[in-house]
């Protein structure tokens, strides 16, 4: 099963968001994956097969091994699937 990181900046309230529309989306294309919303240090040090998060934060994750999908709205659920297709 594949492992998606939610990231923003304190892995609160924005992550989770994240996280809960990546899962919609994931759902609506019936692709099961582990998602999990972290904060961007926590990130850094984690393994995953995807990062989704905001253009400024990925420049915090430059040089990370996993690939980087960048959202800059996190509920607009189009930019989420768009950022995720052919990532999964």
């Amino acid at each position: 099963m594949k492992k998606i990181l939610a990231v923003c900046g304190l892995g609160q309230g924005t992550s989770l968001i994240l996280r809960m529309n990546i899962e919609q989306v994931l759902n609506e294309l019936g692709v099961t994956a582990d998602v999990e919303h972290v904060d961007v240090s926590s990130a850094s040090g984690m393994t995953s097969d995807l990062i989704v998060t905001s253009a400024e934060l990925a420049q915090s994750l430059e040089g990370h091994e996993t690939e980087i999908a960048i959202v800059n709205n996190y509920f607009d659920l189009d930019e989420i699937r768009q950022a995720l297709q052919n990532r999964i």
